[in-house]
Order: structure tokens, then C-alpha cells, then sequence
């Protein structure tokens, strides 16, 4: 880190704070580590939750089930129905914890990074769902049949599809992944940004500046730092909870019987 003066102001954080130099000299960047740390973490943990697999299941156990049961429960059947919902629980369960470590990583020390706010994490994951929920209603429904699903609603007919056909199409195929994509890199970015921000502010104020009004507002910006990263575990959570959820219901969209 480097060691500012009195005489000196702090850099102003940016989009170039997640541009991150490659490890050792290489093109490997922290947050390509840290994605391939969550997979080893996850599969790791719920492993070792999993293997007892006691009737009476002890507090590690336990809390294994109650996260599987929360995205089986909560979020698979409710919004993709009882007769469909099991076979897409491992593929919901997987993105919902991948893309909450993820995020958590943003408020580990030494880490200090969510990886979800480099913008091809969340894409990439966005678009395995539009291929997971839009073959699942391909195979369910054949193409012709699965494209007038999407793209007619119901009741609807005469010359005003020739408006609102191309429109579905646009909000049902195109627009999606995209939005999905958006609304967790945005939240990410924004979020890192802040803590950056204030984290640097405060330390600024109280370490460099010779103004009267740097320690109480050195002390403000720290206390602000404070909040925001107890706020980040909230928004953390319900980004997770949010894309694994709209993941679920166009799955469920994809399968209904009328569009």
C-alpha cells in the first residue's frame, strides 16, 4: 500500500480498482483464483455436511439441509410446481451458493474482492441459465411450439401481435440473460466501489490531512465504511437469492402449460 503525505490526495477509486494485475507475474488475476476457490470451497463443505448423513442429523448437518431445503423448497417448487421442480433443484442449488461465496468474498479480509463484480462471471452464469430454461421448454414443447409460447400470449389475437410478438420475443429470448446479468454485476460494482471509497476516505482524513475538519470526518467516513459493509450482507444474500430465484421462475415459465 502505498504511503500518502499530508501534502498528497488519495487516488480516487474508479473502474480501474477491479482492473487487478496477474499473480506472480502471470495472466492469472485474483478473481479467476478466488472463482475456482468457491467451486473447491463449495463442493468441499457440503461434502463433509453431507457424509454423515445421520437419520437425527447433528447442528453441521443440519445446516447443510436447511440451505438445500430453503432453494428446494423456497425457491425450485414454488415457482416451478411439484411435478417438475426435483430435477432442476442441483442446477439452482449450485448457482445460489456459487454466486453467494462470490459475493462474500467482497468482505473477507485479505480477499476483499466479490468476483461477481467483474462482469464475464455473472454473464457467463446468466447465459447457462437462459440455455438451462429455454431447453427445458424446447424439449418440453418443440421449437415452433416453445417459440409461440414465449413469444404469444394468451388470448391475444388479430394485427396487434404484429406489435407484441416481436416485442416478448425481445423481453422473453433476448433481453433476459442480459438483465439478469446486469442486476448482479451493477449491485456488485457499485457496492465494491463504496466500500473502497469510504475505506479510503476515512483513512485519509485521519492519517494524512492536516484540515480541522479531517477527524470528524475521517471518523463519519470510517463509521459509513462500517455500515456498508453490514448492508453488503444483506444485498450479498438477496443478489444471490434474486438471481437463483428469476433463474427458477423462468425455468417455470419455460414449462407451463399457457404462457
Amino acid at each position: 500500500m502505498t504511503t500518502l503525505t499530508s501534502s498528497e490526495k488519495p487516488p480516487s477509486p474508479g473502474p480501474a480498482d477491479f482492473d487487478l494485475p496477474g499473480i506472480f507475474g502471470t495472466d492469472v488475476t485474483k478473481p479467476m483464483v478466488l472463482v475456482v476457490l468457491s467451486g473447491v470451497l463449495i463442493v468441499s463443505l457440503f461434502y463433509m455436511l453431507a457424509r454423515p448423513a445421520a437419520v437425527v442429523p447433528g447442528r453441521a448437518q443440519f445446516a447443510g439441509e436447511l440451505v438445500y431445503g430453503f432453494v428446494r423448497n423456497g425457491i425450485a417448487r414454488e415457482n416451478i410446481g411439484s411435478k417438475d421442480f426435483q430435477r432442476f433443484v442441483p442446477y439452482l442449488f449450485t448457482i445460489f451458493l456459487f454466486v453467494l461465496v462470490n459475493n462474500f468474498y467482497g468482505l473477507i479480509p485479505f480477499l476483499q474482492f466479490p468476483s461477481m463484480s467483474h462482469i464475464g462471471y455473472p454473464l457467463g452464469i446468466a447465459v447457462l441459465s437462459w440455455l438451462v430454461y429455454n431447453g427445458a421448454g424446447i424439449k418440453k414443447k418443440g421449437f415452433l411450439g416453445y417459440l409461440k409460447h414465449e413469444t404469444v400470449p394468451g388470448g391475444m389475437k388479430g394485427p396487434i401481435l404484429l406489435l407484441l410478438v416481436p416485442l416478448e420475443f425481445l423481453s422473453n429470448i433476448i433481453l433476459r440473460p442480459i438483465t439478469l446479468t446486469l442486476r448482479l454485476f451493477a449491485t456488485m460494482f457499485a457496492g465494491h466501489l463504496l466500500l473502497i471509497l469510504f475505506s479510503l476516505g476515512g483513512e485519509y482524513l485521519l492519517l494524512h490531512s492536516d484540515n480541522k475538519l479531517a477527524l470528524p470526518a475521517g471518523i463519519i467516513s470510517a463509521l459509513l465504511a462500517i455500515a456498508i459493509s453490514f448492508l453488503e450482507i444483506l444485498i450479498m444474500f438477496l443478489q444471490a437469492y434474486v438471481f437463483t430465484l428469476l433463474s427458477s421462475m423462468y425455468i417455470g415459465e419455460a414449462l407451463a402449460d399457457e404462457h
